[in-house]
């Protein structure tokens, strides 16, 4: 039967990456309708026809010849002095569950000097705690489920890391977009989405990733929030089922269409 849906692909266009070339369809042909939801991702709403639907979204995106900002020296800013738009990062959130691993990081990091090495230290221990392995969480994993059972997706070692940030009072949100594989080797696995995480220190975020655990370059950011719910690739009002999904996102010497 028809259903609505709302569609989360396109890149943001606040930052330094300038995208052009965009293109999105939609078959059958089907009006799109944009807007920009409470975060400022930019939002595409349809009603997907009955039967089989296919959504194309392709665009080129001229991205910073550098890995994101490192500061050493950043340091956190007390509850009291955070900005009233940041402090919303400080609280547990559907799959970010703060209050219920707490104890645990205060008792891992509590010691650990405030700052962006902190932060550092946290992300190097998900990444090491963690195994990344495909389908072994699900829709309904939060960052506790994944801790104990100690294997997950990106978006798992994402929400584990903000977590134990904001049990300790560190604004974190969750980022998730295009990250092509540039100047790494590939890691052989089929291209897909990446999440990763935007962290409060001093008077700004800064980038960490805590699956990959290294600067990297060419990050496309799609959308921004508390965590994974809020940046759904798809939200459906009904029961559709994918079929099917293929990303690319690879460098390229000049705009093409695939």
């Amino acid at each position: 039967m028809p259903t609505p849906a709302v569609l989360l692909v396109r890149p943001d266009q606040t930052g330094e990456v300038r995208v052009s070339c965009e293109r999105m369809t939609v078959e059958p042909d089907t009006p799109v309708r944009h807007y920009f939801d409470l975060y400022g991702n930019r939002c595409a709403r349809v009603v997907l026809p009955s039967g089989t639907s296919t959504v194309h979204y392709s665009g080129w995106a001229d991205v910073p010849d550098r890995v994101e900002d490192i500061d050493e020296s950043a340091q956190e800013t007390a509850p009291d002095r955070l900005a009233d738009d940041v402090l919303l990062y400080t609280l547990p959130s559907r799959y970010c569950v703060s209050d219920v691993l707490g104890d645990e990081a205060w008792s891992r990091f509590g010691a650990h000097p405030p700052g962006y090495g902190r932060v550092r230290e946290i992300c190097q221990h998900v990444h090491d705690s963690l195994s990344f392995s495909y389908g072994t969480s699900t829709a309904l994993s939060t960052a506790a489920d994944v801790n104990a059972a100690g294997i997950g997706v990106c978006r798992d070692f994402t929400h584990l890391a903000i977590s134990f940030c904001r049990a300790l009072n560190i604004p974190a949100r969750y980022v998730f977009g295009y990250l092509p594989d540039l100047d790494v080797p590939p890691d052989g696995a089929p291209m897909d989405f990446a999440a990763w995480m935007e962290v409060w220190l001093g008077d700004r975020w800064w980038t960490f990733d805590p699956r990959n655990n290294m600067p990297r370059k060419g990050r496309v950011v799609i959308g921004r929030g508390r965590d994974a719910a809020d940046v759904a690739m798809v939200t459906t009002y009904g029961g559709p089922v994918l079929e099917s999904m293929v990303v690319h996102a690879e460098e390229d010497l000049a705009p093409s269409w695939r």
